[in-house]
């Protein structure tokens, strides 16, 4: 452990598992509108069933931070792993929406338990350089969401559906090879106090300047989040094929993994609160571009639609290690609420967000989710300045 070799070796390892693991959190969107058109369901009910396995799994990564703080062992990364890539494969080829939303749950439950604790070993393992690694650990990530629904999209088009189960190898095979290769944590190395539950989540809760932080993150994700959803169930009406819809899909997660990844170096340059500023107000005029090109300019449209993934994830990094400056002492807690709890508010937003959408159209329902990130970055200039970088 007093290796620098073995910790870059650590960072490496944890950052190829957050890529894999995060493929298999991109395989349900761009085929989510083919998985209902087989079992016969609507965009509400698939928007619902969604948000269903969002809440479970998202909500809970505070919790799951909480035990991967007070606990030196890898369980959390492992079954994190092994859950992802067993049950999310399934899913597409579920019989009935009962078993389709079980597969679901208990996939995403394994990216909630996978996250917390490899964002609060990141910590460990990182020296001067914490916020670059945190950078390059977070645009891993982003990097497999954008090529999950690319590999998902394409294996659906040209072997069907049920075929994407057989990705369940990649995944199970590199949770092996991390029980080998991720160093186990000495007694020594821990530096957490043993709190409370309840009196850790309180302490967290009533820090003003995390409230701020999640209040961001919410709208990031909203916008994220919202526009993964929807849009595959507009091109599907266009007459896309899944390839299209999953090569759209790969270009919106490609750019914002590439912004998550100058988002350290950025932030030297032009200080923290102007990087959240841009990832929150940019988004809103390139929306409104993307609404007037998508039918007429296709291309143009996706040029746009890259960039609004760019932007919106540009500070996805610079504010979990703002959120772990603050209090340090929950590294892995911190994470979950930024990384999981804020995704899974807005998921209970989206289980009602399909059916307004189906009613009044998905790009003004888009359009309108825009405005609310702008509004909100007035409370930035809120955020204290000795914890960020002017």
């Amino acid at each position: 452990m007093d290796s620098n070799f073995t910790k870059r070796k650590a960072i490496g390892w944890l950052s190829l598992s957050h890529l894999v693991c995060d493929i298999y959190g991109g395989f349900l969107n761009p085929i989510m509108p083919f998985i209902a058109a087989k079992l016969g369901f609507t965009m509400a009910i698939a928007t619902v069933i969604i948000s269903i396995a969002q809440i479970c799994s998202n909500m809970l990564q505070p919790i799951f931070g909480f035990f991967a703080d007070n606990m030196l062992k890898r369980f959390f990364i492992f079954w994190g792993l092994i859950l992802a890539s067993v049950f999310i494969p399934l899913a597409p080829a579920a019989p009935n929406i009962t078993i389709l939303t079980l597969c679901m749950i208990i996939g995403c439950l394994g990216g909630s338990f996978f996250h917390p604790q490899s964002l609060g070993f990141i910590k460990r393992f990182s020296g001067e350089n914490y916020s670059d690694n945190m950078g390059f650990f977070v645009s891993m990530g982003s990097l497999g969401f954008a090529f999950g629904p690319l590999l998902a999209a394409y294996i659906t088009q040209y072997a069907g559906l049920a075929k994407i189960s057989y990705t369940s190898i990649l995944g199970l095979s590199l949770a092996g090879l991390m029980f080998l290769c991720v160093p186990k944590i000495s007694l020594t190395d821990s530096v957490l106090e043993h709190k409370k539950f309840i009196n850790s989540f309180k302490e967290i809760l009533q820090n003003k300047q995390i409230d701020l932080l999640l209040i961001v993150a919410m709208m990031k994700s909203l916008i994220t989040n919202s526009s993964c959803i929807l849009l595959p169930f507009l091109w599907r009406d266009m007459g896309c094929k899944p390839s299209y819809i999953g090569f759209a899909l790969f270009l919106f997660i490609f750019a914002g993994a590439l912004g998550s990844f100058i988002s350290p170096k950025l932030e030297k340059i032009i200080g923290t609160k102007i990087v959240i500023y841009i990832s929150m107000c940019a988004t809103l005029p390139m929306m409104f571009g993307f609404a007037f090109t998508y039918k007429s300019y296709p291309s143009l449209s996706l040029a746009i639609f890259a960039l609004i993934g760019f932007t919106t994830m540009l500070a996805q990094p610079v504010i979990i290690v703002l959120g772990q400056k603050i209090l340090p002492q929950y590294k892995s807690i911190i994470a979950g609420f930024i990384n999981g709890f804020c995704w899974g508010t807005v998921a209970l937003a989206l289980s009602v967000l399909g059916a307004i959408a189906q009613f009044y159209g998905i790009i003004n329902v888009l359009l309108v989710l825009s405005v609310l990130p702008v509004i909100a970055s007035h409370f930035v200039k809120n955020i204290n300045d000795k914890n960020i970088t002017q």
